[in-house]
């Protein structure tokens, strides 16, 4: 909520889902609807729209002017995903005249902070003095593509999701073995992400990630 607020502040959002936090899958388990610091995504997501967005709606008929989901698109078919959404958005009594966008993290949200790494991790307090480091190991030996982190990694349809998640290695990058790590904390899907998206300038993001560009020139015009 504080980037979307910092994005748009000519917006008021109000937040329904995900309704609280859950703990992730657990090993050795598919991962159809992945859990995270957010809460839910993928299919679990919309389950929970279909419950919390009717109830919002019914006490609130008149207080929303856009319905807007961001989930993370975990290397999935963008239009598939996103048609799946609205079909279970439109099914919600009460949503009919509101107008509805539907926009993805790609491959997940640790790829904006990736798209503008000089404006987050190399100016955040635990990652600073490191910075350099994690991003040479994240391009040279894991093929982070520093300019274009929406392209990163392929669908893996035994998982529905990423073969590589960039969260993981951005966790990894943190962890492995290198001087610059010693007595350092790792990185933190649930505790930094949400800080260090508080610090990006979506401006640098949306030259660098064009799934995210179409959502921030909608919102952009769509208030105006």
């Amino acid at each position: 909520m504080p980037f979307l607020e910092k994005c748009f502040p000519q917006c008021v959002f109000k937040r329904k889902t995900p309704a609280r936090q859950k703990p992730g899958p657990k090993a050795n388990q598919p991962n159809r609807g992945s859990t995270s610091g957010y809460g839910r995504t993928g299919d679990s997501l919309i389950a929970q729209i279909n419950r919390e967005l009717a109830i919002a709606l019914r006490n609130e008929p008149e207080s929303c002017q856009l319905i807007l989901v961001i989930d993370d698109l975990d290397c999935r078919n963008y239009q598939s995903q996103k048609q799946k959404f609205l079909a279970a958005i439109n099914l919600i009594p009460n949503c009919a005249t509101i107008t509805k966008f539907v926009a993805f993290a790609a491959p997940e949200l640790e790829a904006w902070i990736i798209a503008d790494w000089d404006n987050s991790i190399a100016k955040y307090t635990d990652f600073r003095r490191r910075h350099e480091q994690m991003r040479w190991w994240l391009s040279q030996q894991c093929h982070v593509p520093f300019d274009a982190p929406e392209s990163f990694s392929t669908y893996d349809p035994s998982r529905d999701s990423c073969e590589e998640k960039l969260s993981d290695l951005l966790i990894l990058s943190t962890t492995r073995i290198d001087d610059s790590n010693i007595e350092q904390p790792p990185f933190s899907k649930k505790n930094h992400t949400p800080e260090l998206l508080k610090m990006l300038n979506p401006e640098v993001i949306q030259k660098k990630c064009l799934i995210f560009r179409e959502f921030y020139n909608y919102m952009r015009y769509f208030f105006r």
